[in-house]
């Protein structure tokens, strides 16, 4: 039953929780988990093209997750960089986001739907939104 697909993927269909495969490829012929975590890559860049390439769920929350959480950080970094008194949090805000931007692709290359407090719930509502517009 099993045969062919990594441990990862062996626990998560022999979970018991009705979850699909992270070795089940995308609609680009890349694995679950590899589309996910690619979309947190270059940002918001990134999380546009996999949203509009992408029909699995668990891709596009990711996608649109990148989208929401690293494009509000970029642009927070604009706004606190052109305000002299906020001109200092710059460099912690930069560090933090590169922190965070490597829990994500970490969480998603895990295949774990990780969502960033506050910010993560906005991400599914757009998500709905978009959806049923199309």
């Amino acid at each position: 039953m099993f045969r062919g697909l990594s441990p990862r993927a062996r626990r998560v269909v022999g979970s018991g929780r009705g979850d699909i495969s992270m070795a089940e490829k995308t609609k680009t012929g890349l694995p679950r988990n590899t589309a996910a975590a690619l979309s947190y890559v270059l940002g918001p860049i990134t999380g546009v093209i996999f949203y509009v390439l992408e029909k699995d769920p668990f891709v596009r929350f990711h996608a649109m997750q990148s989208i929401v959480v690293l494009g509000g950080l970029i642009v927070l970094q604009w706004i606190f960089g052109i305000t002299i008194v906020l001109l200092p949090i710059v460099p912690l805000l930069s560090i933090l986001g590169f922190i965070l931007w490597l829990v994500l692709i970490y969480k998603a290359w895990q295949g774990d739907e990780w969502e960033v407090p506050v910010v993560g719930e906005y991400a599914r509502k757009f998500i709905k939104k978009l959806d049923k517009k199309v």
